[in-house]
C-alpha cells in the first residue's frame, strides 16, 4: 500500500477514535461508509382480522379495489370519476409537487459531483502615465466535497424518500378525491329522491287541505282540523326547501371537485342516466387489516416521510467529521490574446483542504438530538397513520352492514304504517275519530318515508367510506381500461344481485277518501 494511502487511512482512524460514540468503524463500513443510522422501516401494531370478519357479507379476497366505484352500475358516476380525475385542481397540485421533488433530487445527485465549477475570462487594460498594458485571462476553478460520511449520499436517499412521499401524496389525494365525488353524487341522487317523496306527500296534503276547506266552509268541520292541515301542509313544503338547497349544495361540490366553475349540472346527472339511489351490493371485499401498509398511499406516505427524515440524522452526524475537500485552478494570462494559451502563459495549483467545526461539539450534537427526535415523532405519526386507518375501515364496516339492516327495518314499518293510515282513514270517514289522529300517523309515515330514502343512500355512503378507508381507487392511474358503458375505469368489480328490500319501489301514500259523513264539528 503507498505510504500516502496509509497515511490517510490513519488519519481517518484517529478521526473515527476522536469523536468515538457517535459511529464506531464497524458500523461506519456496514453502512457503505456513512456515518449515522441507517434507516429499517419501523414495526406498525396491526389487527390479525376485522371483528365482522365471520358475517357473510365481509369477504376477504386479495381484491386492488381498484374500480371500486364501478360496483354501483352507475354509468354517470363513472363518467364523474372521469372528470374529476383529469381536472381536478388540488390532484393537478398534488402532481407539481412531484415534479418540484423530482428536482430537489436531481439536485442532491448533483451534490456528489464536485460541487464548485467554474469557467472564468477577462480582459483587462492599465494605464500608468502614458504607459498602457493590456492583460487577458482565462481560467478554471474547481471544489470538490468528498463524501467521505455519506452527508451527500444520505442526502440523496432522503430527496428519494421525499420524491416517494410526494407520489404518495397525489395518491392519497386521489383516493380522497374519488371517494369525495361518490360521496357527493349519492348526496345528490338521495336528495331526489326524499324530493320526490315528499313532492307525493305534498299532493296529497293539499287534496287534504282541498277537501276540509269545502268541508269547513259549510260548518262539517271544525276550524280546528283545517288548521292542522295546512300546518301539515307548510310544514312539507318548507321541508321542500331544505332538501333543495343539500341538492344545490351537492351538485356545486361536485363541480370544484370537477375543476370547474359551479355550474347548473342537471343536464349531466339527469340525461340518459337512472336518477335512483345508487344501489351497493350487499358484501364487502376488505382483504386483511395487513393489506392497509401497503395498499393506503397516507400510510406509506407517512413511512416515505419516517425514511427521508432518518437520513438527515446521518447528514447531522457527519457535521462531526472533518470536511475533506479537493480545490484547483487552471489558467492562464498574458498581455496579448495570441500569446494567452501558450505553455509560458500557464499558472495552476491543485490540493486537499479540510475543515473541522471543533469547537461546536455542543450545536452539532445538539442537531443530532433533533433530528432524532424528528425521526421518533414521525415513526410515531406513521404508527397512528395505521391505527387510523384500521379505524376508518372497521367504522364503515360496521356502519354498512348495520345500514342495510336499518333500511330493511324501515321498510317494514312503512309497510305497518301503511296499514295504520288506511284503518284511521276509514276511522276518520266514520267519525271515530279525529283528524288530529289521521294527522299524527300520516307525519309519522312522512318522517318514515324520508328516513327510508336515507337510509338506502347510507348505505352507500358507508360502502363509499370502506373503500376509500382501504385506499382503494389511485390504480386509476396506472391503467384505465373502457368499462361496460364506454368509460374510461379500470375493471369492475363484480356485482351482485340487488337487495329486494332495500330497493322495493316506494309504497303508495295512501289519501283520505271523502268521508260518507262528516265527522262531528270539534272532534
Amino acid at each position: 500500500m503507498p505510504r500516502d494511502s496509509r497515511h490517510l487511512l490513519a488519519l481517518l482512524a484517529t478521526v473515527l477514535q476522536l469523536v468515538a460514540g457517535c459511529t464506531s468503524p464497524r458500523e461506519y463500513l456496514r453502512n457503505g461508509f456513512k456515518v449515522g443510522p441507517n434507516y429499517a422501516k419501523p414495526a406498525a401494531a396491526v389487527a390479525p382480522n376485522w371483528i365482522d370478519d365471520a358475517d357473510q357479507r365481509v369477504r376477504n379476497e386479495q381484491d386492488e379495489l381498484a374500480g371500486w366505484w364501478t360496483v354501483f352500475g352507475d354509468p354517470t358516476l363513472n363518467g364523474l370519476i372521469e372528470r374529476a380525475n383529469g381536472q381536478n385542481l388540488t390532484l393537478r397540485e398534488a402532481g407539481f409537487r412531484i415534479l418540484a421533488a423530482r428536482a430537489q433530487l436531481g439536485f442532491a445527485v448533483g451534490n456528489v459531483f464536485p460541487q464548485f465549477q467554474a469557467a472564468e475570462g477577462g480582459y483587462r487594460r492599465f494605464g500608468v502615465g502614458n504607459n498602457f498594458f493590456d492583460q487577458w485571462t482565462s481560467g478554471f476553478s474547481l471544489a470538490w466535497e468528498l463524501d467521505f460520511w455519506g452527508r451527500f449520499r444520505r442526502a440523496v436517499l432522503a430527496a428519494e424518500a421525499t420524491l416517494d412521499a410526494s407520489i404518495e401524496d397525489y395518491d392519497a389525494v386521489l383516493v380522497t378525491l374519488l371517494g369525495d365525488v361518490a360521496s357527493n353524487y349519492v348526496s345528490y341522487r338521495t336528495s331526489q329522491e326524499r324530493i320526490r317523496l315528499l313532492s307525493r306527500i305534498v299532493a296529497v296534503q293539499e287534496g287534504v287541505v282541498t277537501f276540509i276547506t269545502s268541508k269547513a266552509d259549510v260548518g262539517a268541520v271544525a276550524d280546528l282540523d283545517l288548521a292542522q292541515a295546512r300546518s301539515d301542509l307548510r310544514q312539507s313544503i318548507a321541508q321542500l326547501f331544505e332538501l333543495q338547497t343539500q341538492l344545490r349544495q351537492a351538485q356545486n361540490n361536485l363541480c370544484i371537485l370537477m375543476g370547474m366553475p359551479v355550474a347548473d349540472l342537471t343536464n349531466l346527472l339527469d340525461g340518459p342516466a337512472e336518477t335512483n339511489i345508487p344501489v351497493a351490493p350487499d358484501y364487502l371485499v376488505v382483504g386483511i387489516p395487513a393489506d392497509l401498509l401497503r395498499r393506503r398511499p397516507d400510510v406509506r406516505r407517512a413511512e416515505r416521510n419516517a425514511a427521508a427524515q432518518a437520513e438527515q440524522i446521518g447528514i447531522a452526524t457527519a457535521e462531526l467529521y472533518p470536511a475533506l475537500s479537493l480545490t484547483g485552478t487552471l489558467g492562464w494570462q498574458a498581455a496579448s490574446l495570441s500569446d494567452l494559451f501558450k505553455s509560458e502563459s500557464l499558472n495552476s495549483n491543485v490540493g486537499p483542504v479540510f475543515q473541522w467545526n471543533i469547537l461546536n461539539y455542543g450545536r452539532i450534537r445538539n442537531n443530532i438530538r433533533f433530528q432524532e427526535a424528528q425521526f421518533q415523532a414521525l415513526v410515531a405519526n406513521y404508527q397512528n397513520t395505521v391505527l387510523n386507518a384500521d379505524l376508518e375501515v372497521e367504522n364503515g364496516i360496521v356502519s354498512f352492514l348495520n345500514s342495510q339492516e336499518r333500511a330493511r327495518n324501515l321498510k317494514l314499518s312503512i309497510d305497518d304504517s301503511n296499514i295504520a293510515l288506511q284503518v284511521v282513514i276509514a276511522q276518520y270517514e266514520a267519525g271515530l275519530v279525529d283528524f288530529n289522529r289521521y294527522a299524527v300517523i300520516q307525519q309519522t309515515l312522512i318522517q318514515q318515508l324520508d328516513l327510508w330514502a336515507q337510509s338506502r343512500g347510507q348505505i352507500a355512503l358507508s360502502l363509499i367510506d370502506v373503500y376509500r378507508a382501504l385506499g382503494g381507487g389511485w390504480q386509476i392511474r396506472l391503467a384505465p381500461v373502457p368499462n361496460k358503458q364506454g368509460i374510461l375505469s379500470p375493471e369492475p368489480l363484480p356485482a351482485p344481485e340487488a337487495d329486494a328490500d332495500a330497493t322495493a319501489t316506494t309504497p303508495p301514500l295512501p289519501a283520505p277518501a271523502p268521508p260518507a259523513s262528516p265527522p262531528p264539528a270539534g272532534n
